[in-house]
């Protein structure tokens, strides 16, 4: 990692990882990382790998949703999932103002803790997966056990079958 040079809102994510002690992997790319096939190609992954991060919004509460990259979340699990009847994708004022992060470039942690996190299932398959990193450009790998231990994530079945 890279101590103190990156943009504000990547040395939040990287200041997370280090006082954690977590052995991750924090990167800036040349190419985009917006959308998961652009992040799987700069990773050298699988979209499987790479870990979306929806805010959604669940009865007027703000919850992120982490889900592979190779899958689209399905509203209506994540309502079930937050204990709500209904959820919605939220709009991009939503997500700087639940987040902190720009949309394209939030970051699964540090998230307020009034920010409900749901992770899905069955990226507890993999041995690593790559995250936003809080900006366009800039990823981190981890574990999936670490991404749910930091995001305070409550494991789910998110994805649409």
């Amino acid at each position: 990692m890279n101590d103190g040079a990156w943009p504000e809102p990547v040395e939040r994510v990287a200041a997370v990882l280090r006082e954690a002690g977590v052995e991750a992997r924090l990167e800036e790319f040349r190419a985009a990382t917006k959308t998961a096939d652009e992040a799987a190609r700069a990773a050298g992954c699988s979209p499987g790998q790479i870990v979306k991060s929806i805010v959604f919004v669940c009865d007027a509460r703000p919850v992120v949703a982490l889900v592979p990259g190779d899958r689209r979340a399905a509203p209506d699990k994540v309502a079930r999932a937050a204990g709500s009847r209904n959820a919605r994708v939220a709009a991009p004022a939503e997500v700087l103002e639940t987040t902190g992060f720009e949309p394209g470039a939030v970051a699964p942690f540090p998230l307020p803790r009034s920010c409900l996190v749901l992770g899905e299932r069955s990226l507890l398959a993999h041995e690593l997966v790559w995250v936003g990193a809080g900006s366009p450009s800039h990823l981190a790998s981890l574990t999936p056990a670490e991404l749910l231990r930091l995001s305070r994530a409550s494991p789910a079945d998110l994805v649409a079958d």
